[in-house]
C-alpha cells in the first residue's frame, strides 16, 4: 500500500495572508495564471498581489486561461513567463487555471518540448518550475494532484499530460466561493463526488488511500441538501425540509472536500466517467462537472456488480437509499444530456478503446457495460 500527497496544504480562512512567508519563499519572480475575471472577482487574484507586493516579489498577471486550457494558450503564457524571467507559477482559479499552471511550469524549464507536443509520453522524468496553487471552485482538486488536462484543438484531443506536476504548496480558502453562482458551485462539486467515487471504484483503491474519500464522500452527504435547494436543475423538494442555503460554513466546507477529492484521485487515478466526460466536454461543449456526473449513476450501477459492497457504502455514506435515488439526485443538479445517436455511439467506440480508464474498473467490464452506461446517460435526439 501506499499513500504519498507532497504538496504543502492548507486550508482555512485568509490562508494566502496568513502564510505569505510560505508563498514569496517559493522563488523569486512569479508568473500568475489566471481566467479572464473570477480571480479578480472573488478577491484571490487581489490577496495574492497584495502579498507578493509586500514581499517584494516581481509578478506578472497572464489571465487569458479559457475553461479547458488549450495547447496554444499554454504556449503564448510560457512565452510570457520565459521574457519575464519567472521561476516560479501561481494558478488561481478552477482547475483550468491550475492545470495550465502546471503545464506552462514544465515548459518553462524544458524548452524542448514544444506544447503542441506536450501529451507525448517523456523519455525521462523531467523537472518543472515550482507551482503555487489557490483555488477558487470547489470540484478538480488539481491542487493536490499531479494531473493537468490540457486540450489540443488542432488534433482533437483532451487529455491528460503524462508529467507528474504536484504543486509546491496549496492555499485553499472557502471564501473565494462567495462570488461564485450557484451553478457553478453545484457543477464542480458534481466533479469531486466524482473523483471520490471513482477512486472507490478503482483497482488500485486499498486500505489507506479509502480513507480520503471514504470521508469526503460523508461530507459531500451532509453538503447535498444546501446543493439541491433551488437547484436549477430540480426544485425544492430534492432537499431536506430543514435545509439552509450555501453559506461561508459550507463554503469551507466545499473547498475541504474538494481537496480530500483531489488526494484521492492524487492516489487511484480517475476511472471511467472521466474518460467518457472528455468527448462530450471537446465535442458538446458541455462543463467538465456536468459531463463527469452524467455517466456515474450507470458506472455505480455496473460496478456495483463487481464489488457490491463498495457500492453500499458509497450509497450509505452520501445518505441514499439505492443507486436509483443517486441517480435522481443527479438529475436534479445538472439535469440531463442529449446528444444525436452518431455521436453517442462515436463517443462508446473510443471508449471501448481506452484501456487507461478500463483498466480502473474492479472488475472485468465488457463492451456491453459500457454500451449500456452510454445507453442510460446520455439522452439521443
Amino acid at each position: 500500500m501506499r499513500f504519498f500527497v507532497p504538496t504543502n496544504i492548507y486550508i482555512e480562512n485568509d490562508c494566502v495572508k496568513n502564510h505569505a512567508d510560505l508563498l514569496c519563499a517559493i522563488g523569486q519572480r512569479a508568473l500568475i495564471i489566471t481566467g479572464h475575471n473570477s480571480a479578480a472577482a472573488n478577491g484571490s487574484l487581489n490577496d495574492v498581489t497584495n502579498t507578493l507586493i509586500a514581499g517584494d516579489i516581481p509578478y506578472l498577471i497572464f489571465s487569458e486561461v479559457e475553461e479547458n486550457p488549450s495547447t496554444d494558450t499554454v504556449e503564448k503564457a510560457t512565452q510570457i513567463a520565459q521574457k519575464f524571467n519567472a521561476d516560479f507559477i501561481i494558478g488561481i482559479g478552477g482547475g483550468s487555471a491550475i492545470d495550465a499552471a502546471k503545464a506552462v511550469a514544465l515548459l518553462l524549464v524544458n524548452p524542448d518540448i514544444n506544447a503542441d507536443e506536450i501529451h507525448n509520453a517523456p523519455n525521462h522524468p523531467r523537472n518543472h518550475a515550482p507551482v503555487v496553487a489557490v483555488p477558487t471552485t470547489c470540484g478538480t482538486g488539481s491542487e493536490v494532484t499531479p494531473v493537468s488536462i490540457i486540450t489540443n484543438h488542432k488534433i482533437n484531443l483532451k487529455k491528460s499530460i503524462p508529467h507528474v506536476i504536484f504543486p509546491e504548496l496549496a492555499l485553499v480558502d472557502g471564501k473565494y466561493l462567495a462570488s461564485a453562482k450557484k451553478q457553478l458551485i453545484v457543477n464542480t462539486a458534481v466533479d469531486a463526488l466524482a473523483h471520490m467515487v471513482e477512486s472507490i471504484l478503482n483497482v488500485k483503491s486499498n486500505l489507506l488511500n479509502r480513507m480520503c474519500p471514504e470521508y469526503g464522500l460523508k461530507l459531500w452527504g451532509e453538503i447535498k441538501y444546501a446543493l439541491l435547494l433551488d437547484c436549477d436543475n430540480g426544485d425544492k423538494n430534492g432537499a431536506a425540509p430543514n435545509a439552509t442555503p450555501i453559506d461561508a460554513i459550507l463554503y469551507e466546507k466545499l473547498m475541504l472536500t474538494s481537496t480530500i477529492a483531489g488526494m484521492s484521485i492524487a492516489q487511484t487515478s480517475t476511472a471511467v466517467p472521466h474518460g467518457m466526460s472528455y468527448d462530450l466536454t471537446l465535442h458538446a461543449g458541455i462543463p467538465h462537472g456536468p459531463a463527469v456526473g452524467y455517466f456515474l449513476a450507470a458506472y455505480v450501477e455496473v460496478c456495483a456488480k463487481f464489488v457490491p459492497q463498495d457500492v453500499e457504502k458509497i450509497l450509505s455514506l452520501l445518505g441514499l437509499k439505492n443507486a436509483e435515488e443517486f441517480r435522481e439526485m443527479l438529475c436534479k443538479l445538472i439535469g440531463t444530456c442529449t446528444v444525436t445517436r452518431e455521436m453517442r455511439n462515436q463517443f462508446a467506440a473510443a471508449m471501448k478503446e481506452n484501456h487507461s480508464k478500463l483498466d480502473l474498473v474492479p472488475g472485468k467490464i465488457t463492451p456491453e457495460d459500457i454500451d449500456y452506461i452510454y445507453k442510460k446517460s446520455l439522452v439521443v435526439e
